[in-house]
């Protein structure tokens, strides 16, 4: 395997600082996870701190193999710099979409319940204290409700909007490099392994499955595709831009 480059290994270290003192100062999601910005609870510094906060083992496990594997093979190729502003600009590319989704699904169903005569103060004023009326699920359907108490009351923490941003950048130069997962032994070119991934876990099981079901998985879907979307704008533009003598190295 590809050597750990610098800038991967800072990121891993950073990962690693922030989980442990998380363990240690629970609180410290509170000011470090990522809040809807209408929540008393967001704070102008989330959208950065959020990539550096995971919600258990497994999660920071799983973000921090890949980013050792991937992106140890685009800073080698790229640099330090050039792979840095990539990662953290997918990384606020994921809290971005998030945030747009569910700023649509919050101003939906907060514009139904006061057509339907609820006073604005007082959903807010529910929802501050993080507790709900009833009689909005009688009004709301069950994936309406889900939708909007958790885009104000949920937070979002984790590395994978970013990584996501790596996958769309790696399979961008190594269309034909050979992946598997570790329960799918079997080698897949990225260009096909990589969109059918992210089709069936975050788009078919992920996002339509949560909206047909009317409960969520606990995973920031649209982050994910919010990571990849700007990680295929980057690099479609620095494709494009490639001959260009003024572009940034």
């Amino acid at each position: 395997m590809m050597k750990i480059t610098p800038v991967v290994k800072q990121l891993l270290i950073i990962n690693i600082i922030f989980f442990i003192g998380a363990q240690l100062v629970p609180v410290s999601y509170e000011y470090l996870a990522l809040f809807f910005p209408e929540n008393p609870g967001f704070k102008v510094w989330q959208p950065i701190t959020h990539m550096f906060m995971h919600g258990g083992v497994a999660h920071i496990a799983f973000n921090m193999f890949a980013l050792y594997s991937f992106g140890s093979t685009l800073e080698h190729f790229w640099g330090g710099k050039k792979f840095l502003f990539f990662y953290i600009s997918c990384g606020l590319g994921a809290a971005l979409v998030n945030f747009a989704v569910n700023y649509y699904f919050y101003q939906d169903a907060l514009n139904t319940l006061i057509a339907n005569g609820f006073n604005k103060v007082q959903i807010l004023q529910l929802l501050d204290e993080g507790k709900i009326d009833t009689r909005w699920q009688q009004i709301l359907s069950v994936s309406d409700f889900k939708h909007f108490t958790e885009a104000y009351m949920g937070t979002v923490v984790g590395a994978s909007g970013a990584i996501y941003g790596l996958l769309v950048a790696f399979t961008f130069m190594f269309p034909n490099a050979e992946l598997a997962l570790m329960f799918i032994p079997i080698p897949i070119k990225a260009k096909y392994f990589v969109p059918v991934y992210m089709l069936l876990y975050d788009g078919f099981f992920g996002i339509l499955g949560n909206s047909f079901m009317g409960i969520g998985d606990g995973v920031a879907h649209y982050a994910h595709i919010g990571g990849a979307l700007f990680g295929f704008l980057i690099m479609w533009y620095w494709k494009k831009n490639q001959f260009n003598k003024n572009r940034w190295n």
